[in-house]
């Protein structure tokens, strides 16, 4: 074992974008930061992969809610000095996303009054119920919206009586508002159509996460140009641009603790980093359980996390086509249903095991979302994503465990086997969407809940973490009780999703730099980063050679686009 002794302030394993964020809120305020990425560029769920050097496919960012001017995201950038290195592409405002059910069409606006007029157009028996059922998740959603980006001059006692319909039904499952609300099964799945964002269905999910998530889009729904990994290669350019090292093909195999703090980590080649500060941007069970070791940790904190559920995985399969796709809507995103009983379909997720036919997609047509997208397909080409949840666990793929444990499955005959037949019923339910389009194919792969945690090493091949710890509504908060440990990430406050991990990056980076305010500062204008420092882009600026951090950016292997 080397031991590299070294100034690091502080070591964040893991280059998603909850990690990228603190580490770059560190970087501009002068701490100097290591990341440390497995994979070979960072950006965990919103990276990019290209095929044949014709194609570009987005992982995880199939679409942003809130990114308007003073929009979430671009208010985390704007406080890095870097909010016009990203630009943001907004989908139909009259329609969104499009929400289809045997018989039904219904188009999402990003407006509150009008979706609730929609609503109550196409089920106009149920008036009464849509409108309690609007008030509720509206104010729910906002009230979070307010609360998260809580400013220095608001008293906390003004939050509190500021979110009184969150406190008041927040924590309830989604599935008691619909009931109090008295709403059909049918309008229930047009509500809750939306729900696959977050992976959990109508009795699992509170009505906080759901409202939360349905107002973020409601405020305008975006595609980054260039693609997702325009966000973490802009990152990575603040980080070096400040001091700090993006070291990409860096796997940690444990954080260091000693006499209850953390004093670095171990690298996989037997290297030994040190740092008074590790962040942990990796799966929090595997943190908590393996990383670090429940033996440093309370057992209620212990027990919570071996107990916690996940929330469910998803397939999805990568299309391309030799023409454009005729029967895309535009500038929207589809969710289709074969059946118009939603809370069924996740019964049978949870119980049925793997299905023989897909009966819901989202299909995300992002790389036709931008203006110019030549970047990502041929002229006259068109890509798109079919995506769909599966059920948990790894039986149902033929293998006994994941990746991360060991699993030799990529040339395992039943997965392969399985692989063949899901991604055949995946295509069947597609062209049921969208018309025929097979003869056309020119590029078809899938990637399996396997494939998602070997990239991202998180547990069950899920990309929303977990979906119950501890008591209800508890998530895990940044700081672990190890001294100088945090911990960031799909799994702890301010939930899932994009936004949901950069808001938590720069809350947990106000933590350490003493300023526990900062994302409220920031929302008031604050600018901590420094926009002298930051790098031209010349014409053959990559996003994906950025993300792989300086020292490798021109290392062998990086596909480009012919």
């Amino acid at each position: 074992m080397t031991t590299q002794r070294s100034d690091w302030d502080a070591i964040v394993v893991g280059g998603g974008l909850g990690g990228l964020t603190t580490a770059s809120y560190l970087a501009a305020s002068g701490r100097k930061v290591l990341v440390l990425e497995q994979h070979d560029w960072a950006g965990g769920n919103s990276h990019v992969f290209r095929r044949r050097r014709r194609y570009e496919f987005d992982v995880g960012v199939h679409y942003l809610g809130d990114c308007g001017e003073d929009g979430i995201i671009p208010t985390v950038l704007r406080g890095l000095g870097a909010e016009d290195r990203v630009e943001f592409h907004q989908l139909n405002p009259e329609g969104f996303d499009k929400i289809v059910i045997p018989g039904m069409v219904f188009d999402v606006p990003s407006d509150w009054e009008e979706y609730q007029r929609r609503l109550e157009e196409a089920f106009p028996d149920e008036v009464e119920g849509i409108r309690e059922f609007c008030t509720v998740t509206k104010a729910t959603g906002e009230e979070q919206h307010w609360a998260l980006s809580w400013s220095p001059d608001v008293p906390f006692e003004q939050i509190i009586e500021g979110t009184q319909y969150l406190q008041g039904w927040g924590w309830h499952k989604l599935s008691t508002l619909f009931d109090h609300c008295k709403l059909s099964t049918r309008l229930r799945t047009v509500l809750a159509a939306q729900s696959p964002n977050y992976g959990l269905g109508p009795t699992e999910v509170s009505v906080a996460t759901h409202s939360m998530v349905t107002d973020h889009y409601i405020r305008g729904a975006y595609h980054p140009v260039g693609g997702g990994q325009m966000i973490a290669a802009t990152l990575t350019e603040v980080i070096e641009a400040h001091g700090g090292e993006m070291r990409t093909n860096s796997q940690v195999d444990r954080i260091l603790v000693e006499d209850g703090r953390t004093r670095g980590v171990l690298l996989h080649d037997g290297t030994e980093v040190t740092s008074p500060i590790v962040i942990s941007n990796a799966d929090y069970r595997r943190t908590i359980l393996d990383l670090v070791g429940g033996e440093h940790f309370p057992p209620e904190l212990v027990q919570d996390t071996r107990e916690a559920s996940m929330g469910l995985p998803f397939a999805t399969v990568y299309v391309a086509l030799d023409r454009e796709l005729d029967t895309r809507p535009e500038d929207a995103n589809m969710w289709w249903y074969a059946e118009d009983n939603i809370e069924h379909l996740y019964e049978t997720l949870h119980n049925d095991g793997q299905p023989e036919e897909i009966k819901h997609l989202f299909i995300s047509f992002a790389s036709r979302n931008e203006a110019d997208s030549r970047h990502m397909h041929p002229a006259g080409h068109s890509t798109f994503q079919l995506i769909t949840l599966c059920p948990p666990g790894y039986s149902g793929w033929g293998v006994e465990n994941g990746p991360v444990d060991g699993e030799k499955y990529r040339r395992n005959p039943k997965y392969l086997a399985e692989k063949e037949r899901f991604t055949e019923a995946v295509v069947k339910a597609g062209e049921r969407a969208l018309g025929p389009f097979r003869d056309s194919i020119v590029h078809l792969e899938m990637a399996t809940p396997l494939t998602q945690e070997r990239y991202t090493r998180s547990s069950g091949g899920t990309p929303f973490g977990m979906s119950k710890w501890g008591d209800a509504g508890q998530r895990p908060v940044f700081e672990t009780g190890v001294e100088g440990l945090y911990v960031v990430g799909q799994s702890t406050q301010f939930g899932s999703g994009i936004t949901g991990v950069m808001a938590g990056g720069i809350v947990c980076a106000g933590q350490i730099i003493g300023r526990p305010l900062l994302f409220g500062e920031v929302v008031k204008g604050a600018v901590v980063g420094n926009r002298e420092l930051m790098p031209e882009r010349s014409a053959g600026w990559d996003p994906v050679a950025v993300s792989r951090g300086r020292a490798r950016a021109n290392a062998r292997g990086l596909a480009t686009l012919a």
